[in-house]
């Protein structure tokens, strides 16, 4: 039986991590290894100016008092003392699309998974406070039982994200790029009783653009995203224009 690590950033008890662990149990081996709170937009962060607790909660689940890294470094080095033959996180109540997988604590913790030489999938819903997340853990479900393995490399992660549909309502699988999100009124500022100005980061809904084969738009329709994602930002296009700068400012000796 294949063994599966979950961890995600809505913390412990959220819904999503339940949901999933529940419906994936009928398959494989399942292990609960996140937050003891949440750690929405934790991003990549580790823990390292205070020490970090582990707190069973009960077989095959535990709390950790750190962030989704944390969870996925203390599981792979402490916890599971047996191979990890995959690691999931989330499922996220929420999209991780666009430039919010740059602060995402769902995906830093893929990737962090990815960085130990396993296979990760980051899974979200497309939308907030939308959607089941029994009907999403039935479409992962689904995927992993067609084999979803097979496409999957330790040198990237698949970035995952599901439409608020029940499975025979989804009406693709479409493998597709980062999309383009764009905030209004990104920072809401407010005055204290003491009329001291004080700030929420956040805004309104956004809006996205990127088009037809970005991450966002095959949600919008029903379709389960599957983008790959990788930790190598080298922008390669950019070599020849730095390689020519170098050459004619090369210093001299």
């Amino acid at each position: 039986m294949k063994k599966i690590l979950l961890t995600n950033d809505d913390g412990v008890f959220a819904e999503g991590i339940g949901e999933l662990a529940k419906v994936l149990r009928r398959k494989y081996h399942v292990t609960i290894v996140a937050p003891d709170r949440e750690r929405s937009a934790a991003s990549h962060s580790l823990t390292i100016h205070h020490p970090l607790r582990i707190f069973k909660i009960k077989e095959d689940k535990y709390a950790v008092d750190g962030t989704p890294t944390d969870c996925v470094i203390l599981a792979v080095h402490k916890i599971i003392k047996s191979k990890i033959d995959l690691v999931i996180s989330g499922i996220n109540n929420g999209p991780n699309m666009g430039e919010d997988i740059l602060y995402s604590g769902t995906v830093a913790a893929a990737i962090e998974a990815m960085n130990l030489g396993l296979p990760a999938l980051a899974v979200s819903m497309g939308f907030r406070d939308k959607g089941d997340f029994k009907d999403g853990a039935e479409i992962l479900l689904h995927m992993l039982k067609h084999d979803l393995f097979s496409i999957m490399s330790a040198k990237s992660i698949l970035n995952i994200n599901l439409p608020p549909v029940p499975l025979n309502e989804v009406k693709s699988f479409q493998v597709t790029k980062l999309g383009h999100r764009v905030y209004s009124d990104f920072i809401k500022e407010r005055n204290d009783l003491r009329g001291r100005p004080y700030y929420w980061i956040g805004g309104q809904t956004p809006k996205w653009t990127g088009g037809v084969e970005t991450d966002f738009h095959a949600v919008g329709e029903n379709s389960v995203s599957i983008t790959p994602i990788t930790i190598d930002m080298t922008k390669y296009s950019y070599f020849p224009q730095i390689k020519e700068w170098i050459e004619k400012n090369q210093l001299k000796s």
